[in-house]
C-alpha cells in the first residue's frame, strides 16, 4: 500500500487552470451573444485567478501577493461584467438583439 499524499499539487491547479482558460477562449472565440461573450471573459479571470492562487500558495506560502491579485482581479472584472451588462442592455433596447454580428453601427 502507497503511503504518498493525495493532495493536489501544482500542476494540477495549472493543468485545471489551462482546461477553464481554454474553454473561457473557445466560447470567447465560438459565441455570438454577447452575454456568452460576457461570461466566456469572466471563465478566463477565473482560471487567471487560480493561477495567480497556486503559485502563490506553493512557491511563496508565507505571503499571499496571490490572493491579492486574485481579490483585486475580481473587483476588476465585477465591473468590467456591470459596465459589460449595461452595454449589453443598451444594445438589446436599440438594436432588439445582443447578437454581435448584427451589430454594426460603428461602421462608416
Amino acid at each position: 500500500m502507497s503511503t504518498g499524499s493525495w493532495a493536489p499539487g501544482l500542476t494540477h491547479y495549472l493543468i485545471l487552470s489551462a482546461i477553464l482558460f481554454s474553454i473561457g477562449m473557445f466560447g470567447l472565440l465560438t459565441r455570438r451573444n454577447a452575454v456568452g461573450i460576457l461570461m466566456s471573459i469572466e471563465l478566463m479571470f477565473n482560471a487567471v485567478n487560480m493561477n495567480l492562487v497556486a503559485f502563490s500558495s506553493f512557491l511563496t506560502p508565507q505571503y499571499l501577493t496571490g490572493q491579492v491579485f486574485a481579490i483585486f482581479v475580481v473587483t476588476i472584472a465585477a465591473a468590467e461584467a456591470a459596465v459589460g451588462l449595461a452595454i449589453v442592455m443598451l444594445l438589446y433596447r436599440n438594436f432588439r438583439g445582443i447578437e454581435v454580428d448584427k451589430i454594426n453601427f460603428m461602421k462608416w
